[in-house]
């Protein structure tokens, strides 16, 4: 029973646990966040006529009428077709919380907490948190591609954490059976954009790659790795590790996730670079526009994101040259970056084309100054504004040409002082 069900009616007399993530993190030391409760030996009846509401059709799960926390039944599952949505569900009184939390992905997941704060553990998943393993709880695992992804976030938020050499191979199987082309882009997109706002983002692109998955999930992505680039302007070589590089300085820099997206997949035209140029890549930025434009479609990535990664992609080069860049060049930059309409989009801009310029081997700590021309040439050209040259009479096509005028004369002189 849990600790709130002695004074809420509600849950009064029924066999409540706290389980999941909450449980993992409290042992961890951190910060809970959502809790999750499964109820021991109850039906859908019994919790619909305590006034809880139902989450689906077919999904054993319901809402608190107050608190709006989740509280599942007990269940187990039956694979029945291919990727995530194969499943049937059985929930009844004989199903036992140790059955309930078999069918969980990981150990370190699949742990309870009794209402008096009693831990029940029947898979050594508090072992695992002190050896730092993230390991599969059973066979079960196999069944569902998401886990997948699922262990390749915890990898990423948990970074000290290594994965269990049986759980690799697992995946590996899965992958070889073809789960892993089944999974449908929203969870795609959903596990990767936590994993993204991770500790160490670029684990979730390690862990896929070992276990053969990153080829069928981010096919653009793995395609970078064995691609060399020329060792005067990347020590690094291997374009595939450069991108690891570039995410890794985006997460220490703060990046939000639209700046860590972009740096994920910046650099996907090199892997376009016909390979008799290697390691140049001259143009990559543009046969990359294409790539991240088909990415972004087919895992369904947001606007934010998908705009900001397609500017980064294309312009990334021209803002590391951005002492050389002439007054005009500078304001058109401004101007197909549309930041006179969108100036949230500067920083993370900024932010993603430092992390690429850092992103190299030997150069982490380099200095950016290329950001801060920039800023100082917007800063100037968006003092411009479109009403005085209305008030002197232009109109039409002419208020255009005319603001592109005074705002080239701007940046000059402000670069000039």
């Amino acid at each position: 029973m849990s600790a709130e069900s002695s004074n809420d009616p509600v849950l009064d007399g029924l066999d409540i646990y706290q389980v999941g993530g909450s449980v993992r993190d409290r042992l961890l030391g951190l910060e809970p966040g959502d809790r999750d409760w499964v109820v021991v030996g109850s039906s859908p009846e019994e919790m619909i006529a305590r006034g809880f509401r139902p989450v689906g059709r077919d999904f054993p799960v319901f809402l608190h009428p107050r608190s709006g926390e989740e509280y599942a039944l007990a269940r187990t599952e039956r694979k029945q077709g291919r990727g995530y949505h194969g499943f049937v569900f059985h929930t009844g009184p004989e199903v036992t919380l140790e059955a309930d939390l078999a069918r969980r992905d990981l150990t370190i997941n699949a742990m309870a907490l009794t209402g008096d704060d009693r831990l029940i553990d029947p898979y050594n998943g508090r072992i695992d948190l002190e050896l730092g393993v993230l390991r599969h709880v059973s066979d079960a695992f196999r069944e569902d591609p998401v886990r997948i992804l699922r262990l390749a976030r915890f990898a990423a938020c948990f970074e000290d954490f290594s994965v269990a050499d049986p759980t690799v191979a697992v995946c590996r199987e899965m992958v070889a059976d073809g789960e892993v082309a089944h999974l449908v882009p929203e969870r795609v997109w959903q596990e990767m954009s936590r994993a993204l706002m991770c500790a160490r983002p670029s684990r979730f692109i390690t862990v896929l790659r070992e276990v053969g998955a990153l080829k069928v999930v981010l096919p653009e992505v793995d395609a970078l790795f064995g691609v060399p680039q020329a060792p005067e302007h990347h020590p690094e070589i291997d374009s595939g590790r450069h991108t690891l590089m570039v995410l890794e300085k985006a997460a220490e820099l703060g990046g939000a996730l639209p700046a860590r997206f972009a740096a994920l997949v910046h650099d996907l035209g090199k892997a376009a670079t016909p390979r008799e140029q290697w390691p140049a890549h001259h143009g990559h930025e543009h046969r990359g526009v294409g790539l991240i434009r088909s990415l972004c479609e087919r895992l369904r990535v947001p606007n934010d994101c998908r705009e900001l990664a397609l500017l980064v992609g294309e312009f990334h080069l021209l803002v590391h040259r951005a002492a050389e860049l002439k007054p005009a060049t500078l304001v058109r930059l401004l101007e197909r970056l549309d930041l006179f309409r969108r100036p949230e989009r500067l920083e993370p801009f900024l932010l993603a084309c430092q992390a690429d310029y850092r992103g190299r081997l030997g150069l982490e700590d380099r200095a950016y100054p290329q950001a801060e021309r920039i800023r100082h040439a917007f800063a100037a050209a968006r003092q411009v504004e479109a009403r005085a040259l209305v008030e002197q009479g232009l109109e039409g096509a002419a208020i255009g040409e005319g603001l592109r005028r005074e705002r080239i004369d701007r940046v000059r002189r402000a670069l000039a002082d």
